[in-house]
């Protein structure tokens, strides 16, 4: 029985996890850093736990802490979240050698999915398609290696993720420094510096496999998400349907994707990650965890992933099969980062003075923040997600972009009026795009002017005159609007 989860994680997904808990009668237990003692999810479990100082690597990545917060809160069960030690097979082998339930895959799993060398060549073996490249750990006579491949190619970390320890060669001159380069961002973040080498493909979409297995060997797959406006390689919108495939072909990643969960003996939610391109798709990872986008497969599918990551993890099975699943309607996710898309995405810290979520038919807010909270340097700049879903891809633009201008944060600078301005923009609205889309047409990006009127009011609303408003203006903000809630601030 699992009557009590500690969440080993903060922000947005611990809410997310702590409402599914609630809904299903599960007590919780928060954990967090000194800097996080005011944040909402500690606030809405039942129990938290201070795990250390701001620096992750003496609290959230803290197994010790983590595993005698769970202990001495008698909880039955830890649930990782996503990122921090969500893909961590020690962490996973750690909880269930203390007497405690892991709610996500094996240890196992997570170890060799986790390796990229390892887990493409199980893929191969599984006739999963895969993208030409070394073979395993990229060792030997590099520059022959590279030549047999052809350029352009990407060098990329074996461990980790994220977009870490990634770089693209377009020939030869490049290849030692982008090896040297991708080996020292790889030690740094992941602590190791073990590469690949694989075919670079100049104009992919990035395509991912949404899969959910119990631990009695079922396994399906809940259709796909498209996640290729992108930067710095990490995501910043997703959908669900993706524009891009015949349903006939989608059938065939969703086959794919079982396939390579069956190779691994998965069970639990994780997701199977596709580069997309010519007609073709190529297996490019697994992240064996929930991610940050499940909301949008959830939104299209009318399954709730991470209940049924929970009561898989108490041993339940599939009340469902593949024939079960259907997609209806479109939805569309929009991550709302305190960062500013004109300096390159640097992240803004400062403290929110001011938030307004977007209410409707459709809208769905994934926060995990609050006014007068202080959003610092030390996590993921993540301040929520937006999802919205409608009946069709057009309707859903058409919404999200309603959505986004109803939604502010003030306080801080924030990428909110650069993702109204993708939502508006011609190729994103035909579908017309790749991975490159944001380098393509939004490289020079800035802020619009202020205007005076809403920074005006924006002051008069904030309890402080210490405020930045550089992502409000008229054409973008809802302080314009003649609604009630623009005279209550």
């Amino acid at each position: 029985m699992i009557n009590r989860i500690l969440i080993a994680n903060r922000g947005e997904i611990a809410c997310r996890i702590i409402r599914a808990c609630n809904e299903m009668s599960i007590e919780t237990v928060a954990v967090y850093s000194d800097v996080d003692s005011d944040s909402p999810h500690v606030l809405m479990a039942d129990l938290a736990v201070e795990i250390g100082p701001a620096n992750p690597s003496e609290s959230y990545l803290n197994f010790d802490k983590i595993v005698n917060a769970a202990l001495e809160t008698n909880a039955d069960a830890i649930h990782p979240g996503y990122g921090f030690l969500s893909e961590n097979g020690a962490f996973a082998k750690y909880v269930k050698e203390s007497g405690l339930v892991f709610i996500g895959p094996d240890a196992t799993t997570i170890k060799s999915m986790g390796d990229k060398a390892e887990s493409k060549q199980m893929m191969a073996d599984a006739g999963v398609p895969t993208i030409p490249g070394s073979d395993g750990e990229l060792t030997g006579n590099i520059t022959s290696i590279a030549r047999d491949i052809g350029y352009p190619l990407m060098v990329k970390a074996a461990a980790g993720g994220g977009g870490k320890g990634m770089r693209v060669v377009r020939d030869e001159d490049e290849l030692d420094s982008s090896i040297e380069a991708a080996k020292n961002e790889a030690r740094n973040s992941f602590g190791n510096d073990t590469l690949i080498l694989e075919k670079f493909l100049d104009n992919p979409r990035h395509i991912e496999v949404q899969i959910l297995g119990d631990q009695n060997g079922n396994i399906v797959h809940l259709y796909e998400r498209e996640c290729s406006i992108q930067r710095r390689h990490q995501k910043i919108i997703e959908e669900s349907p993706s524009p891009a495939l015949t349903n006939k072909f989608r059938n065939k990643m969703g086959e794919a994707a079982v396939k390579a969960a069956k190779a691994a003996n998965y069970y639990n939610a994780g997701t199977v990650e596709f580069l997309y391109q010519d007609g073709e798709f190529y297996f490019l990872e697994m992240n064996t965890r929930l991610q940050v986008e499940h909301g949008v497969t959830e939104m299209v599918c009318g399954i709730d992933i991470v209940k049924w990551q929970i009561r898989i993890a108490k041993g339940e099975s599939l009340t469902f099969s593949q024939k079960d699943i259907k997609q209806r309607g479109h939805s569309i996710e929009c991550r709302i980062y305190a960062e500013d898309p004109s300096r390159g995405f640097l992240p803004t810290p400062g403290v929110i003075r001011k938030m307004i979520l977007p209410e409707g038919p459709g809208v769905r807010n994934d926060v995990g923040v609050s006014e007068a909270q202080e959003i610092t340097s030390s996590y993921d700049p993540l301040l929520a997600k937006l999802v919205v879903w409608d009946a069709d891809r057009n309707s859903a633009i058409q919404r999200m972009d309603l959505a986004l201008s109803n939604f502010v944060i003030l306080g801080l600078i924030t990428n909110q009026p650069f993702l109204r301005d993708i939502m508006r923009n011609g190729s994103f609205q035909k579908a017309s795009f790749s991975t490159n889309f944001i380098d393509e047409h939004f490289k020079d990006w800035d802020f619009p002017d202020i205007d005076p009127k809403v920074l005006a009011l924006a002051l008069l609303g904030s309890k402080t005159s210490q405020i930045h408003v550089s992502n409000t203006t008229e054409s973008y903000s809802p302080w314009s609007n003649n609604r009630g809630w623009r005279q209550g601030i």
